[in-house]
């Protein structure tokens, strides 16, 4: 039984893999367009974009760092350009601790430039 969401479009976030793909599958299935974001793997947001793609589902790839304002902006511009609307936006994607932008310690200590982006 579909939930009355044909024709709407999805943004969602860290696609690419694990909960990020599976909600973009779940959209897809609904009869959602969905945008598929990500940052680092290309690969796994191409594949999750065939999947949809596969099932019959309408799907388009933007590469977004969503820790980057302009590049968030650029994705929705993109987004209504394409679709013509943005109805709902699934926020999976995120960052953590790497050592290398994001300091590996408690959650409690993190410094408030990373929690502001910058």
């Amino acid at each position: 039984m579909r939930m009355g969401m044909e024709g709407k479009v999805a943004l969602v976030t860290g696609a690419a893999s694990g909960i990020g793909r599976v909600a973009a599958m779940l959209f897809a299935r609904e009869g959602v367009k969905v945008v598929v974001t990500t940052d680092a793997n290309v690969e796994g947001a191409a594949e999750t974009v065939g999947l949809i793609r596969q099932d019959g589902g309408e799907a388009l790839f933007v590469k977004c760092d969503v820790s980057k304002e302009k590049e968030v902006e650029a994705m929705v511009a993109k987004t209504a350009e394409v679709f013509g609307s943005l109805d709902y936006a699934f926020n999976n994607a995120g960052i953590g601790p790497d050592g290398v932008r994001v300091p590996v310690v408690a959650v409690a200590d993190c410094p408030e430039e990373i929690w502001a982006g910058r």
